[in-house]
């Protein structure tokens, strides 16, 4: 292969490179290492081979960074709704944009929006691109990853931001492999080095044992996806002005890949996790799946939403949609009400941002109550039928 070589004098036949390779890619012929066709280029083999006896190619794409200039976020929509996390993204936004003297703008694709870009604006945008057409009005990954891609080759942001939902776990990924770009997932925190304009992406790794900063470095956007309700709400302002730019889309029925034959709501009587001011989780503590019915019970008391602990979901004993957690959602409610969750890392680094924690547990060494503002210590089928009673009298 033309990109990697082993260099013969120095190559002692020691099998370091073999060990290494994670794609079987190298053995040894006559006590040489030889390369063969499935090599990828990884360099794991440079890294292992002692005696520097293979040579690898690295290609540097040169990119002209001081043509990128703003900060967007993509302002998602549903059923021509602007969702809460666009305007928290404007909020985060508005804070970077401002810490490297650049403009803030928003990406809004849809149909018949111009009020939704006007509001905008007053979350804080000083600009919105706006692409209008019936065929955006719901999200569909073709059309919407090529309108974006066109405007972030057109106008070169520097950053773009997009929430962690379900529509924009699918769309960064996917304008990220188009213009080979970096993309950062699940971002819970963001910063800027305004000397070197580089965004400092931070999230869980490791099961959320650690948090990791990634930078990128050498390309551009700075692409992230933000998990909702992790970043402060923009404050509306009605009497900001801005420049909507009314963008044409590039796009036909006859680009289609798929289409939209009904749009079907699970449960419309289902309050939205991370819109909800109070919820109510159930973990494995409950026993059964029977047993949310007193979680469900005391959430509706409250006028709050249901919750889940990840072992429950696996479990099969709630849909995946009541999630919390490091594979779920994450929340940040004025009330937070745990019972039966015992509180390993990943639930808890989808909740412990709420206002108030209340934890219910008999087990008074669980890890949730490090994080609960309240704790009480007993059995849950005790306490929340009484706290539901109680709840029920005091708000007749």
């Amino acid at each position: 292969m033309e990109n990697i070589k082993v260099i013969i004098e120095k190559c002692t036949g020691c099998k370091l490179c073999v060990k290494a390779c994670p794609f079987g890619a190298i053995e040894v012929v006559d006590r040489k290492a030889v390369i063969k066709e499935n090599c990828n280029l990884c360099g794991a083999c440079v890294e292992a081979c002692k005696f520097e006896a293979i040579w690898i190619a690295k290609k540097r794409v040169s990119l002209d960074l001081s043509s990128y200039r703003g900060v967007w976020v993509f302002a998602e929509q549903r059923d021509g709704k602007i969702m809460p996390v666009a305007y928290e993204l404007l909020g985060e936004g508005r804070k970077l944009a401002d810490s490297i003297n650049t403009e803030l703008s928003a990406v809004l694709m849809g149909d018949k929006l111009d009020a939704e870009a006007q509001e905008l604006i007053e979350y804080g945008a000083d600009k919105v691109y706006l692409a209008s057409s019936p065929l955006l009005s719901h999200y569909r990954n073709e059309f919407y990853t090529k309108v974006f891609v066109d405007l972030i080759n057109q106008y070169k942001p520097e950053i773009v931001l997009v929430g962690a939902t379900t529509i924009g776990r699918s769309l960064a990924p996917r304008i990220a492999a188009r213009i080979k770009c970096g993309l950062t997932a699940d971002c819970t925190a963001l910063e800027m080095d305004p000397g070197k304009r580089i965004l400092l992406q931070t999230r869980p790794a490791f099961g959320g044992n650690i948090m990791a900063t990634i930078i990128s470095q050498n390309s551009r956007p700075q692409m992230a996806t933000v998990r909702p309700r992790v970043m402060k709400k923009a404050v509306r302002n009605p009497a900001r002005k801005g420049e909507i730019v009314r963008v044409q889309p590039g796009i036909s029925l006859e680009d289609a890949l798929s289409e939209i034959l009904k749009i079907i709501n699970v449960e419309e009587q289902v309050v939205d996790l991370q819109e909800a001011d109070i919820i109510v989780s159930g973990g494995r503590g409950l026993g059964k799946a029977e047993n949310f019915s007193l979680i469900q019970e005391l959430a509706q008391t409250l006028g709050g939403a249901v919750g889940a602990s990840r072992a429950t979901v696996d479990a099969g004993w709630i849909p995946s949609y009541h999630q919390v957690g490091q594979t779920g959602k994450t929340v940040c409610p004025k009330l937070y009400i745990a019972c039966g969750i015992s509180g390993q890392v990943q639930h808890l680094v989808g909740m412990q941002n709420s206002d108030v924690i209340v934890a219910i547990n008999k087990d008074p060494n669980a890890p949730i109550f490090q994080v609960a503002t309240y704790g009480i210590v007993g059995d849950l089928f005790e306490i929340v039928p009484l706290l539901t009673k109680r709840l029920k009298e005091q708000l007749k």
